[in-house]
């Protein structure tokens, strides 16, 4: 039985997914699992994916009902949630392994590194850990890694179009603190500037705000997503 399971929702990314989970494949010699959902491809996303994973699934869009049904399938007793664009370390599953060597820990996740090289993104990536440090809130980005059993019994992310990560979160703080590990994991920063950091980083600021204040998370994802 693998030690961890490594799920991993995707849409339309046949541009990108076999160089993605290339860098992924030294995991899978490391007693670890990888899962890939697909939320309904029209390209040939699923079709790349197959000769670099163990499991490639179908599931309904959204990334909490793939992440669901990839953790449904899952063999171990360790679930690790990473997103399509997402790089960890090399040594990831064993510091995974000794983050949660202690039964009084039940999750965690990593600091994240943004992929470009503007100053800006620096500032954004270090409130990002610094945050999520202090509210114990973590978000896609930085790997969330949880065991199973505690998932399960907070049943698994909720159905929300958006922020169901932090919806998550708030569920697993509920039986104890996570653990923030300072090793750092790569996502790509390219939303970030493409769309430009400024106006990004002042988007996310309102849509959290917004949900916690209580809007419909499908009416924020259609502006994150717009």
């Amino acid at each position: 039985m693998p030690h961890i399971s490594i799920i991993l929702p995707v849409l339309n990314e046949q541009t990108s997914i076999s160089g993605g989970l290339s860098r992924l494949q030294p995991l899978r010699q490391q007693d670890c699992e990888l899962i890939i959902v697909d939320g309904g491809s029209r390209d040939q996303t699923m079709a790349l994916a197959r000769p670099l994973a163990d499991r490639v699934i179908a599931s309904p869009k959204g990334r909490a009902a793939q992440m669901n049904a990839g953790a449904a399938l899952a063999q171990s007793p360790l679930l690790w949630f990473l997103h399509a664009d997402c790089l960890p370390p090399p040594d990831a599953a064993g510091i995974i392994r000794a983050a949660l060597n202690d039964p009084a820990r039940h999750w965690g996740r990593f600091d994240v590194r943004l992929s470009g090289c503007h100053p800006l993104l620096r500032m954004v990536e270090t409130l990002m850990n610094l945050r999520s440090r202090l509210t114990g809130i973590a978000t896609g980005d930085q790997g969330i890694f949880v065991r199973r059993e505690l998932f399960e019994r907070v049943g698994g992310y909720p159905a929300l179009a958006l922020m169901e990560d932090i919806a998550l979160s708030r569920l697993l703080k509920r039986h104890g603190w996570p653990v923030c590990l300072r090793q750092r994991l790569q996502t790509s920063s390219r939303r970030w500037e493409r769309d430009g950091i400024l106006r990004t980083i002042l988007l996310m600021w309102r849509l959290r705000l917004a949900y916690f204040l209580g809007v419909d998370p499908n009416h924020l994802a259609r502006l994150y997503y717009r």
